[in-house]
Formats: structure tokens, sequence, C-alpha cells
């Protein structure tokens, strides 16, 4: 609460001096201006008409004529001229009016606001949580799985829930660090390498990296049905032109698909597009 009313101060502060400088830099702009263009060319043309009747080339009524049309649009142009002058007070009655804005503000809030009381905390919200784990949503399941693990470090299933929901939150790298501390309990946990691969594919945006190609093998080569691997590691050996390691990837994977999946199609079509290009 101490900072809040620290930073409140100085925003209030930095109100003013931005007002105050605001001000000034408009009365230092005003003061230049003595005369615009339309002021200096009347007051040109009127003495050019004198010159012109001094050497007799206008006559008195031609003179007058003018020089009242002149004079008109002087007057004209003087009356648009405004000078905006800043007196010594004027910068109190400024400081002033933000004092009481603030004043005002800091009333109102201690009337209809909550000064003092304190925010729900954060495990409080995890127990809540905890109560309705149907109706969560991925970051909350994270949130009260993390929690687990914290109780409870070496427990493999909490691992593997921490990384599933880390991984649907959208945060690919705590994802990964759950599996990899899952695997470091049961090192022959397929699923766990696979969904370890995925969160490295994602955190590489897409990409199958040597990291992710090793975690794809450790799954199969602990689960040969692990078909999530097999797509990775056949994209791996598509991206650097290995038929032969295209082909022993995603031809069980394409027989484990029925015949009207279109995922079945897509592959075919991927693999034979690459045996053409070989």
């Amino acid at each position: 609460m101490t900072v809040f009313w620290i930073m409140t101060g100085l925003m209030a502060a930095l109100a003013g001096l931005l007002v105050l400088s605001g001000a000034r830099r408009g009365v230092g702009a005003a003061e230049p201006a003595a005369e615009t263009v339309a002021v200096q060319s009347a007051r040109t043309e009127l003495d050019e008409l004198d010159r012109l009747k001094a050497r007799g080339l206008l006559d008195e009524a031609g003179w007058t004529a003018a020089r009242a049309e002149a004079g008109r649009r002087l007057l004209t142009s003087d009356r648009q001229i405004v000078a905006v002058e800043a007196r010594p007070s004027d910068r109190l009655w400024v400081l002033g009016g933000l004092a009481v804005a603030a004043l005002a503000a800091l009333g109102l809030y201690s009337l209809f606001g909550a000064p003092g009381s304190a925010d729900q905390p954060y495990e409080r919200r995890v127990d809540e949580w905890a109560g309705r784990l149907e109706t969560l949503e991925a970051p909350q399941l994270a949130a009260v799985a993390a929690r687990v693990v914290r109780e409870r470090p070496t427990d493999h299933q909490a691992l593997t829930m921490l990384g599933a929901a880390r991984f649907e939150a959208g945060d690919p790298i705590g994802a990964a660090s759950a599996f990899r501390r899952a695997l470091a309990i049961k090192p022959d946990d397929a699923q766990s390498w696979a969904r370890l691969g995925e969160s490295l594919v994602r955190a590489n945006e897409g990409a199958v990296g040597a990291d992710a190609e090793a975690a794809f093998a450790q799954a199969l080569r602990r689960d040969p049905g692990q078909l999530g691997a097999r797509y990775f590691l056949g994209e791996a050996a598509l991206a650097r032109g290995d038929a032969a390691m295209l082909r022993a990837m995603w031809g069980p994977l394409i027989a484990a698909l029925a015949p009207s999946d279109p995922r079945r199609a897509d592959l075919e079509r991927r693999m034979a597009a690459a045996r053409g290009g070989a």
C-alpha cells in the first residue's frame, strides 16, 4: 500500500510538470508572433499608396478608397492576433487545481474503493480450483498440478499431468521441464519421451531439432507403437531428404490410419513427392 501512495504522488507531480511545461511552451510560442503576414502586407500596401499619391499617379478619390480598403484589412488582421501572457500567479492556480484533483481522486477512492484490503492469496485461488478440476482451463490446471508437484516432487503421474497442462496452456518450455523431471524418475515411459519431443518441437516453432528427434527416438525404442513419434521423426527425415528413413517412419503410420482418414492421403502424397524428388 505504501508503494501505491508513493506512485500516486509521483504521478500527480509528473502531471503537474507536464501541464506547466506545456503552458510555458504555448506562451513562448505566442510572444514572437507580433505580426502576421497579412498585417505586414496591409501596411506595405498603405505605404505604397502614399508613394503613388505623392508622385501624382493616384488621385485623391482613388487614394482615399484604396487606403480605406487596406485599413479595413489591417484592422481585421489585428483583431485576429490574440496575445496570451501567463502571470506568475497562474502557475499557482494550475498547481492548486492539480492538487485539488488529486485530493478529490483520493477521497473518492477512500469512499468507494477498498483501501487496505488484502488481495485474495494465490494459494487460496488454487485451493478453489482444486475442488472443480473438470471446469478449469489449462493454465489453472497447470497451477493445481504445480502445487501437487511441490508437495510430492517424486510423483511421476503429477509431473506428467503438469507437463500436459503446461503444454495445453502454451508453455512448451515449462512442459519440457516437467517431462524431463518425470523421465528422471521413470526413464522407460515412452509416452513421456514422446510428449517431451512434442514440447521441444513447439518451443522450436514447429521445427524438429536434434533434442526433439532424440526424444522421439527414445520413445520409439521403448514403444514402436508411438505414432506421434513416428510422425515427427518422418518430418525430420523429410527435412533432410532421407527417403529411406521417411518410409521407415511413415509406412507403419500410414498403415495404422483408416483409408478414409484425410491424414493418410496427405502422408502418402508427401511421401510420394519425396520419392519423386529423390
